[in-house]
C-alpha cells in the first residue's frame, strides 16, 4: 500500500456521549463512523452525525450499514427483504454521504472514466424548479436574516424556509409539507438541510416563531417589496375572506358559523382580514372570528389591522352597507365602494369612454349627489352587458318554459283549475324564479269559477338588470377625483379578489385542520407570507413580459428536478453523478427574468 494511503473498513454506528458547552450537561448522539488505517495507526472517522433522535433500533444498525455500503457501490436491490423503514433510512444516508463527498473509497473521477452505459440507474428524483424561485424571493426580501435578527435559531429558520417555499410549491397542511420536504423536494439540497431527518414538530415550532414575529415580518416584506419595485403606498385596500375547519373546532375560540364564500356553511369558519396597497402587496393581516361580518364592527376590524385614518377603504358590495359607509364618513375615512342600490342609472349622452390595456372600453357617467355630497360613478361595460344578457335570457327561458307547462296542464282532464289552486302554483313558480319573475306581469282568465288560461307579458323594471345590462355604480366621498381615476382605482379591487383566489386556490389557505389556535393562525400567516413572495416573483416576471398566474408558473417549473445517475465502471468501481435536469425552453425565460442560475445544486461526482 502506498505511504499515507487509507485502508477502509466497513462503516458502523456508535453512540457517543457529548457535553453541552453552555451548561456542561451530557447527552448521547449517534454517529456513522468508519475505522481507517493510515500507516501504522488506526482511527475512527465520523462520516455523519445521525443526531440524538436517531430512530432506527440498534439491532438493525449492522444491516443498515451494510445496505448503505451496497447503495454506494451501486447495488440497488441486493437486500430485498429489509424493512421499509431501514431501506428508506439507508437511501437517505447514502444520498447524504454522496452529496457531501464522505464515506467513499476513492477520489472524484477524472474526466475520462470507462463505464457500462447499460448499467445506468436513475435514483432520488427531487423537484427543484419552484424551490429555486421561492429561494430567490426569500433572498430578495431578506427574510432569513430578519429571523436571525429577532432571535430565531438556525434549525427553526430552516424549518420556516421549508414551510414558506413548500406553501408556494406544494400547497398543503404542515403535516403534508413535512412529507413533501422529505420525500419529493430537493429544497434540502439547495439549502444544505436534511429535511428527511427533521421531525414534523420542528415545522410547527417554526410556524409558532413566524406568528410570534408577525409584525416585524410583515413590515420587512412590505418595505422590501416597495423598494424592489420603486412603489409608494398610495391606496389602502381592505377586504375580508374566510376559510373553514375540517373536523372538530371546539378548541378554537374564533371558530364561528357564518356565511361561507366557499358554500361551506356547515363548517365553523375563520376570517382573514387584509390591508393591501394598490400594487397588491400586503401591509397588515389579522385573523378574526368566522362570523365577523355579522358580529364585529368595521371600526374594530380597521383598528385591528392598523389601517391609517386617511386610508382609502375599497370594499365590495357585500360589506358596503349604509351603516358602515356612514361610519367611514363620520370617522374621516375615504371610501370607494360598489353601491348596493337596486335601481340602475346611466346617461350615455354624458358618459365618457376610456381605454384599457385589455382593449375593452368602459363608459363612465359621473354624477354628484347634492343631498349627500357623494359622487356616483355609473359604469357601463359591454363585456359585462353580454354576460348579464345571457344570464337574464337563460333565466327567462326557464321561467317561460315552466309557465308554458302550467298553462298546458289546464287542458288536461281532471286538471286543478280552481283560481286558488292556479294562483298557488303561480306563486311557487315566482318563488322558484324570483330573480326574473319580477320582470313579468301575469294574468289569469277565469270562467265559471274555473281558470281557462294563463297569460303573461314581459315588462322589465326600469333601471333593472334586464333593462340596463352591464351597468354598475360606484359611490365615493372623493369628490375631487375625476371619473377615470375613480374607475382605475376601483379596478384594483379586482386584483384584491385575485389575492384571495391565490391564497385559497393556489396557496393552501383552505381548509384548516389544526386544533390549537396558534397553529391555526400560523397556517394562515404562512399563506400570507407565501403570497408576498409569489407577488414578488410575478411582479418581476410581469415587468419582463411574463404575465402568467402562479398556477401556470408553478406547473411550468414543477418538472425540473435533481437526479442521481449511477454507472458501473469498467474497473469494477461505481460512478455516481447528481445533477439537475436541463431547463426546458418554456422554463428558461423564467430563470432569465429572475436572474437565477439554472444549475440548481451544482454537479456532484463520486467514484466509489
Amino acid at each position: 500500500m502506498p505511504p499515507g494511503a487509507a485502508d477502509h473498513a466497513p462503516m458502523f454506528i456508535r453512540r457517543t456521549q457529548t457535553r453541552r458547552a453552555a451548561d456542561g450537561s451530557s447527552y448521547s448522539t449517534c454517529r456513522l463512523v468508519r475505522s481507517e488505517r493510515r500507516g501504522d495507526k488506526v482511527r475512527q472517522r465520523t462520516l455523519l452525525n445521525l443526531g440524538r433522535h436517531f430512530e432506527t433500533e440498534p439491532a438493525a444498525w449492522p444491516v443498515l450499514c451494510a445496505r448503505i455500503e451496497d447503495l454506494l457501490n451501486g447495488q440497488q436491490a441486493l437486500l430485498a427483504e429489509l424493512p421499509e423503514a431501514v431501506e428508506t433510512e439507508a437511501h437517505r444516508i447514502a444520498a447524504l454521504l454522496l452529496a457531501r463527498g464522505v464515506g467513499v473509497a476513492a477520489d472524484a473521477p477524472a474526466d475520462g472514466v470507462a463505464v457500462h452505459p447499460d448499467s445506468m440507474a436513475l435514483a432520488r428524483p427531487r423537484s427543484v424548479g419552484v424551490e429555486q424561485a421561492g429561494l430567490w424571493a426569500l433572498e430578495q426580501v431578506g427574510l432569513m436574516p430578519l429571523l436571525e435578527e429577532v432571535g430565531v435559531n438556525g434549525a427553526l429558520r430552516a424549518a420556516a424556509a421549508g414551510l414558506i417555499v413548500g406553501r408556494m410549491a406544494h400547497p398543503a397542511s404542515e403535516r403534508e409539507t413535512h412529507r413533501w420536504l422529505g420525500r419529493d423536494s430537493g429544497l434540502g439540497e439547495l439549502l444544505g438541510v436534511d429535511y428527511e431527518a427533521m421531525g414534523a414538530m420542528q415545522l410547527y415550532r417554526a410556524s409558532d416563531a413566524l406568528v410570534q414575529h408577525r409584525d416585524a415580518i410583515e413590515a420587512r416584506l412590505y418595505e422590501r417589496a416597495m423598494d424592489l419595485f420603486g412603489l409608494s403606498a398610495t391606496v389602502t385596500l381592505f377586504d375580508l375572506t374566510n376559510t373553514y375547519f375540517e373536523g372538530d373546532a371546539d378548541g378554537q375560540p374564533l371558530a364561528r358559523h357564518g356565511h361561507s364564500k366557499e358554500k361551506r356553511n356547515d363548517r365553523p369558519l375563520l376570517t382573514l382580514g387584509l390591508v393591501l396597497d394598490g400594487s397588491g402587496f400586503v401591509s397588515r393581516s389579522r385573523v378574526f372570528a368566522g362570523n365577523v361580518r355579522e358580529q364585529t364592527t368595521l371600526q374594530g376590524m380597521l383598528d385591528g389591522l392598523g389601517a391609517p385614518a386617511e386610508a382609502l377603504v375599497v370594499m365590495d358590495r357585500g360589506i358596503a352597507t349604509e351603516a358602515r359607509i356612514a361610519w367611514l364618513r363620520e370617522s374621516g375615512y375615504r371610501y370607494l365602494v360598489v353601491s348596493r342600490q337596486r335601481r340602475r342609472g346611466f346617461d350615455a349622452k354624458t358618459a365618457e369612454a376610456i381605454d384599457t390595456a385589455s382593449g375593452r372600453t368602459p363608459h363612465l357617467d359621473r354624477q354628484v349627489c347634492g343631498d349627500s355630497g357623494e359622487v356616483r360613478l355609473n359604469c357601463y361595460s359591454e363585456a359585462r352587458a353580454q354576460k348579464e344578457r345571457a344570464m337574464v335570457e337563460r333565466l327567462r327561458a326557464r321561467y317561460e318554459a315552466d309557465l308554458e307547462r302550467l298553462a298546458g296542464s289546464l287542458s288536461r282532464p281532471r286538471a286543478r283549475r280552481r283560481p286558488e289552486q292556479v294562483h298557488e302554483r303561480l306563486g311557487r313558480l315566482k318563488a322558484k324564479h324570483r330573480r326574473v319573475a319580477r320582470y313579468y306581469t301575469l294574468s289569469v282568465v277565469v270562467e265559471r269559477d274555473r281558470v281557462e288560461a294563463v297569460a303573461w307579458t314581459r315588462d322589465p323594471t326600469k333601471g333593472s338588470r334586464a333593462d340596463l345590462p352591464g351597468v354598475y355604480c360606484l359611490r365615493t366621498n372623493l369628490t375631487d377625483w375625476e371619473a377615470e381615476r375613480l374607475w382605475r382605482t376601483h379596478a384594483t379591487l379586482t386584483d384584491l379578489e385575485a389575492v384571495f383566489r391565490c391564497l385559497k386556490s393556489e396557496l393552501g389557505l383552505r381548509p384548516i385542520h389544526h386544533r390549537v389556535p396558534r397553529r391555526t393562525e400560523g397556517h394562515l400567516f404562512i399563506a400570507v407570507v407565501a403570497y408576498q413572495l409569489v407577488q414578488i416573483v410575478r411582479r418581476r416576471l410581469r415587468d419582463r413580459g411574463l404575465a402568467d398566474s402562479w398556477t401556470t408558473l408553478r406547473n411550468r417549473l414543477a418538472t425540473r428536478c435533481r437526479v442521481t445517475a449511477t454507472f458501473r465502471c469498467a474497473d469494477g468501481r461505481t460512478l455516481h453523478l447528481r445533477k439537475a435536469t436541463a431547463p426546458e425552453p418554456h422554463q428558461q425565460p423564467i430563470y432569465d427574468a429572475l436572474g437565477i442560475d439554472p444549475d440548481a445544486g451544482g454537479f456532484v461526482k463520486q467514484l466509489v
